[in-house]
């Protein structure tokens, strides 16, 4: 990390109170360098989503994925069981998995076919002892396994923590599964090919964090979100150290003329039935909560100026598994596109303005900022953690 991306003084500017603070400086945006520190700095060290159970609903499903050039896979396994592996051969270093599909019970590499079980274990080395031989002495296949990832499942979003440091999940998740206790993970059930869809934004995934993270925006880029949830009916959302975002008091769509609705949870505290709401699990994870309805929305860094965003949609099981609700979730998903497509200029927007030398951070709104500003503290102190790790591991 270059010493002058974060020296004291911009440390003390964004961790400042909001009234005086500014943003992360562009480097954070538009940096290469910047993106590889960030990648081994943060992500590594958080507990950072890649991805949902859904993508891989049977045992030999497997779904690859990169974290700004990392290689992971993620798969099902014989008994039902979600795990996560570096994508690469402990042979040659070949990457694996190369697309998603089904690799029935072996996830084999390419290259020289070795072969690894769904649990990660070398099964099959062909001719590693020459023509005719696949074993060979002094050679061990059990120390020769695919590296698993510290891996956690919370409303199907698939967390990692790849270097192993992060707290324990329970305690890490402990505010959220507190604040949000009315709803039970068990109650919703993935809606099925019609309730999701992605999207490749020209952004740094910081930027798709930040815009969700506030109601600010919503007159002017969402005018028709604003007309069931309005700005007036939204309350910001501050989690110190572990997520922001907003909640609206009042959530009401009409995604059928003749008003049917999705079937709601029964026991629904009173406080949550007509109310929603929305929070960035930093780093990358953004989760929509609803009486009647779950959404997630995982972020994957790309590059320094690309993200691609997963978006899928839960509901109660009588509403997920059945024909019935089909064309009313077709519209909730529809719906939804349409917002997450309205921000698109906006984030991108901003992507382009962080080439500009005369844009440094910028300034927030002591009002209306605040989950935004919550989300910066929360970087620029794990960056400086990072910078600080460096700097004593070059001492």
């Amino acid at each position: 990390m270059r010493q002058d991306y974060f020296d004291l003084e911009d440390l003390a500017a964004i961790d400042a109170p909001i009234e005086r603070a500014m943003g992360l400086p562009n480097e954070a945006y538009v940096s290469a360098d910047f993106a590889r520190f960030e990648r081994d700095g943060l992500l590594a060290s958080s507990w950072t989503a890649i991805g949902t159970a859904a993508q891989v609903p049977q045992p030999g499903d497997i779904q690859p994925v990169e974290l700004l050039g990392l290689p992971l896979v993620f798969l099902r396994d014989r008994d039902g069981e979600v795990r996560v592996f570096h994508n690469v051969c402990s042979h040659r270093g070949f990457k694996l998995a190369q697309e998603a599909g089904n690799c029935g019970k072996l996830l084999r590499c390419p290259y020289h076919s070795w072969a690894y079980d769904l649990t990660g274990k070398l099964q099959a080395t062909p001719l590693v002892g020459g023509p005719g031989k696949n074993s060979c002495q002094g050679f061990d296949r059990s120390r020769h396994g695919l590296r698993p990832v510290r891996t956690a499942v919370w409303f199907d979003v698939i967390f990692v923590n790849v270097d192993g440091e992060a707290p324990e999940f329970e305690d890490f998740i402990a505010p959220l599964k507190k604040r949000w206790s009315a709803f039970d993970p068990a109650h919703f059930h993935h809606g099925g090919a019609d309730s999701r869809f992605e999207m490749e934004v020209g952004c740094n995934w910081k930027l798709a964090v930040e815009n969700f993270c506030e109601a600010y925006h919503l007159p002017w880029i969402h005018p028709g979100l604003n007309s069931y949830s309005r700005l007036e009916d939204h309350y910001n959302i501050e989690m110190e150290d572990f997520g922001a975002g907003q909640g609206s008091l009042v959530y009401r769509p009409q995604l059928s003329p003749d008003g049917t609705s999705f079937p709601k949870i029964a026991e629904l505290p009173e406080r949550w039935q007509q109310s929603a709401e929305y929070i960035a699990v930093f780093p990358n994870v953004l989760l929509g909560v609803h009486y009647d309805h779950f959404f997630v929305v995982v972020l994957i860094p790309e590059s320094e100026q690309r993200t691609r965003e997963l978006f899928e949609i839960y509901y109660l099981a009588e509403a997920a598994d059945t024909t019935d609700y089909a064309a009313l979730r077709d519209a909730n998903r529809r719906a939804w596109a349409v917002v997450f497509s309205e921000d698109l200029g906006v984030v991108e927007g901003m992507q382009a303005g962080r080439q500009s030398p005369a844009f440094q951070g910028g300034v927030f709104s002591p009002v209306m900022d605040g989950p935004t500003h919550c989300f910066h503290k929360w970087a620029a102190r794990r960056y400086a953690r990072a910078h600080n790790r460096e700097n004593l591991a070059a001492e």
